[in-house]
């Protein structure tokens, strides 16, 4: 794989985390940006990036982690994943500094997202609220989704991820920035 720059998103409980890291693992040479380190660096004052108070932050924290997956991409395959949803996609992808970038959305059912989103261990946020909603704002669309950025929902981690890999390299995700 060419050095070039893939986003893996999806609302929460949709199998992000697992899935990038199948997909970084798979590549020669790769990198894995976690979206969710850029909000671990916030200190003080820091508003819970789910709240509707909480736009300004995250449109700074968004851009940083799209230069941060920018600059690794010149180099390396880079997979960035976290929530980059159709509304932030125009800002993520020019502050990246690259002409495209690759944007895959995984989507499984709302009731997939809120039963992972329940159960699983060691991860801040358990929201169900908050998971059925950025599920349905992902469902929606947007102006940066249409149907060729959707991978699965069906299958597992593995098949999603050989999925993700065959598209990337094909250009089938291709988002022009």
């Amino acid at each position: 794989m060419e050095p070039s720059l893939l986003v893996l998103t999806g609302p929460p409980g949709a199998g992000k985390s697992t899935v990038a890291r199948l997909v970084s693992e798979r590549l020669e040479t790769s990198v894995l940006v976690e979206g969710d380190a850029f909000f671990a660096f916030l200190d003080q004052g820091a508003i819970a990036p789910w709240l509707a108070e909480a736009d300004a932050q995250n449109g700074v924290v968004v851009r940083a982690a799209a230069a941060a997956a920018g600059r690794f991409a010149a180099g390396y395959a880079t997979v960035y994943e976290g929530i980059i949803g159709p509304w932030f996609l125009p800002a993520f992808a020019e502050a990246t500094g690259l002409s495209a970038l690759h944007y895959a959305v995984l989507l499984p059912d709302v009731e997939v997202c809120v039963e992972r989103v329940a159960t699983r261990v060691g991860h801040g946020f358990s929201d169900e609220e908050v998971t059925r909603h950025m599920h349905a704002e992902f469902a929606q669309g947007g102006d940066g989704l249409d149907g060729r950025h959707l991978v699965g929902p069906t299958g597992g981690p593995d098949a999603l991820a050989t999925e993700i890999l065959g598209r990337w390299a094909a250009g089938d995700l291709r988002y022009e920035a």
